[in-house]
């Protein structure tokens, strides 16, 4: 009876103080959180003396050691404690395989993990156990982010605005993260301004950049920008909602409709199906890009002895290929002399930039698993028309791009070289002109024609739901169809044997004009700030940041301030999308239910 009571005892104290520790535990996670995120930036961002090196890797002990103490307290507090775990087992997992290390520490005189580090014949163990504990605790402070972004959608906000506001966060920590003296070669913080320029054009997908990225920034630098791309590339709202999913939190309906209206799905169900299909296919298409680069670099790289090196250069350049970012670690991106004859790596790098601009929805029609099997039981079913018009106007817009281009720098930046090197050449030009950034020719050696043409080919962009930026392939091809049909003074704009409602086909026109507009306005600034450089270097800068593309004349690196500013914005702009920002800006009508009597206006 002794024992029962007892036990008694213990769930009556665990029921009746439940809700005031649980909320307690709460408030000391998020306080914790906040100190684990504050001693890790202050930890790799400042530079220490190694008595104050071992205050952090105390500090940071200690708050693992809360964190397992308040894991075991929810489990006791639990009403089923099993079915808690079962529900946690991540984070449960990550538990067991430090308390493992710690207990064999006691029990068996040896240190798990230190031993595992010496069998891989890694001597110097600390700094990678002090990075062992410190990725747990900032995966610990992951999982409490990803709890916290399920109640995004109980503010009131648009979608549209919380989708901008969540693109305004990752800028603003990326451009702190980059201030910080161990980011950089130089003495002291990066400014302000070029830390701004930086994170936005990493963030945006861009590629523009006022410094070296090559020399200026450390490896710590590099690993920043480069995480700063793959969350601006596939977007941070549907990293945070992949992982609620992930832990099982459960997605509500206005949580749905943001991803929905980022990714441009018809339907809540199929943007909450999307969701993981986005991750499996960034990961396993950069991963296979990054495996194909390793075994394609050139003997004479500088890296080329160097493994770690080479593994970080290839998943670099990778996820830069497949988000549309444009970000090289070489100071002349790819048109490096060790470079210039790697044609297979061109190719393969063209071929990530083709895969990210095509557009999730579309890679979810052409290779879901769920859609080929129906293709396959019904060879007549065709793909959706969104997914045509991303395919067969980029393969359209490639083959323009690289004919015209053959054509103008045949006696140009092509000539001397063999015909498969002007066809690689022009196809990687044509296939990175319009998104990605990446180059394998002088820029600022082209000619007048040959950068008009790559204006009109950043102008148009990507497709939707894509990585890149533009106008998109979409809105081109409406417009181009609506000119058509007018021309044949049709009365209702068709295409794939579809109609096209006039909703569409306005939403087409505003992006277009609004576009335009924009362009037209920076270009018109950036000439007041710079009156000294050439018109055309400045259109070609201005589309590039607007577009997101990150080609450059050479001038980015000389702008001033206020003209950096403007390319700030351009950007920015450019990345969130232009209808986006409108709808988000835009009051809300309160009804339509209504018609004028039609008015005939001469046109033209």
């Amino acid at each position: 009876m002794g024992l029962l009571a007892t036990r008694e005892k213990i769930l009556l104290f665990v029921y009746q103080n439940k809700e005031p520790v649980l909320r307690a535990l709460s408030w000391l996670r998020t306080l914790a959180s906040l100190l684990v995120l504050t001693v890790f930036l202050y930890y790799y961002g400042f530079p220490h003396p190694p008595e104050r090196l071992n205050l952090l890797v105390g500090i940071t002990k200690s708050i693992f050691g809360f964190f397992v103490l308040s894991y075991v307290i929810r489990v006791i507090f639990a009403i089923h404690s099993w079915q808690y775990i079962r529900n946690s087992l991540f984070e449960a997992a990550l538990i067991v395989l430090l308390l493992f290390d710690i207990i064999s520490v006691f029990l068996f005189g040896f240190n798990a993990l230190e031993n595992l580090f010496l069998r891989l014949n890694i001597e110097n163990f600390t700094p990678f156990y002090i990075l062992f504990i410190q990725s747990y605790l900032l995966l610990l402070v992951g999982l409490e982010v990803t709890k916290v972004s399920t109640s995004i959608p109980s503010i009131k906000l648009k979608p549209a605005t919380t989708f901008i506001y969540s693109f305004l966060l990752l800028l603003l920590i990326g451009t702190g993260l980059l201030m910080l003296p161990e980011m950089t070669t130089a003495k002291g913080s990066m400014p302000f301004i070029d830390a701004l320029f930086t994170a936005v054009s990493a963030a945006c997908v861009t590629g523009l950049a006022v410094v070296d990225t090559a020399t200026y920034f450390t490896f710590k630098g590099h690993l920043v920008i480069l995480l700063l791309f793959q969350l601006g590339g596939i977007g941070i709202l549907t990293f945070a909602t992949f992982f609620a999913l992930f832990l099982k939190k459960g997605v509500g309906i206005s949580h749905q409709a943001m991803i929905r209206d980022f990714m441009s799905e018809d339907s809540l169900f199929n943007a909450k199906g999307m969701l993981r299909q986005i991750v499996v296919f960034t990961l396993l298409i950069e991963s296979i890009g990054a495996f194909l680069l390793y075994l394609l670099w050139d003997v004479n790289a500088p890296f080329y002895d160097d493994t770690g090196e080479m593994i970080f250069q290839s998943v670099f350049h990778a996820i830069s290929a497949f988000c549309n970012a444009g970000f090289s670690l070489m100071s002349n991106g790819l048109n490096q002399d060790y470079l210039q004859n790697a044609y297979i790596l061109h190719i393969v790098i063209g071929v990530l930039i083709i895969f990210g601009s095509l557009g999730f929805p579309a890679m979810r029609d052409i290779f879901g698993i769920k859609n080929i099997r129906a293709r396959m039981a019904a060879p007549w079913k065709r793909w959706k028309l969104s997914t045509r018009i991303a395919v067969w106007a980029s393969f359209a817009l490639i083959i323009f791009g690289m004919v015209v281009f053959y054509l103008l720098e045949y006696n140009g930046v092509l000539a001397g070289k063999s015909s498969f090197e002007r066809f690689v050449i022009a196809f990687f030009q044509s296939v990175t002109t319009r998104t990605a950034g990446f180059n394998t020719v002088a820029i600022g050696a082209l000619s007048t024609p040959t950068a008009i043409l790559f204006i009109f080919l950043m102008f148009i962009g990507a497709s939707s739901g894509s990585t890149g930026g533009g106008i998109k392939t979409s809105t081109f091809v409406l417009i181009f169809l609506s000119v058509i049909t007018t021309i044949r003074g049709k009365k209702s704009l068709e295409l794939g044997g579809r109609s096209i409602s006039f909703d569409l086909l306005n939403k087409a026109f505003t992006i277009f004009i609004f576009s335009a507009t924009y362009i037209l306005m920076g270009t018109f600034f950036l000439a007041y700030f710079e009156p000294k450089m050439s018109v055309l270097d400045l259109v070609f800068e201005q589309v590039s940041a607007f577009c997101t593309v990150g080609l450059t004349r050479g001038i980015t690196p000389d702008l001033s301030t206020p003209s950096k500013l403007i390319l700030i914005s351009s950007m920015y702009i450019g990345r969130v999308g232009t209808l986006t920002l409108a709808f988000a800006l835009a009051s809300r009508v309160d009804s339509t239910n209504y018609r004028y009597p039609k008015a005939h206006i001469l046109v033209g």
